[in-house]
């Protein structure tokens, strides 16, 4: 169970916008350096934070993995993308980055979406 306390849909919303404006692209300063989905974005609980001083089973993104993929090194990479199972995993071995972002940003308005329609759904008492 995530403990990370920010909104899940407010966290999406900016992960999407932080993609739509270019986030993962080269740094000029450091244009070597690739960039990692979800890692280097304030989504990740230890973004600029070296220690890495938060189990990532504190993350929201967590209840998006696979149970079997939950104890990897970086789990949210492990995130089914789409129907075919695509996973940021496999997406980096492919070194496509527009493939990539494309695919995590559709996966990111799916999920908004549906948060969204099931967020305005009345309660039931």
């Amino acid at each position: 169970m995530a403990k990370d306390e920010r909104d899940i849909l407010e966290i999406l919303k900016d992960e999407l916008n932080f993609i739509e404006q270019g986030g993962y692209g080269r740094s000029v300063r450091t244009p070597w350096q690739p960039k990692s989905a979800f890692q280097d974005s304030l989504t990740c609980i230890n973004y600029a934070d070296s220690e890495h001083t938060h189990p990532c089973n504190e993350c929201h993104l967590i209840d998006f993995v696979t149970s079997e993929h939950q104890g990897e090194v970086i789990p949210c990479h492990f995130i089914p993308l789409n129907e075919s199972g695509e996973t940021i995993e496999d997406l980096e071995l492919e070194d496509n980055e527009a493939k990539l972002e494309r695919r995590v940003k559709d996966w990111l308005r799916t999920r908004i979406r549906q948060i969204e329609e099931e967020r305005s759904k009345p309660a039931v008492a």
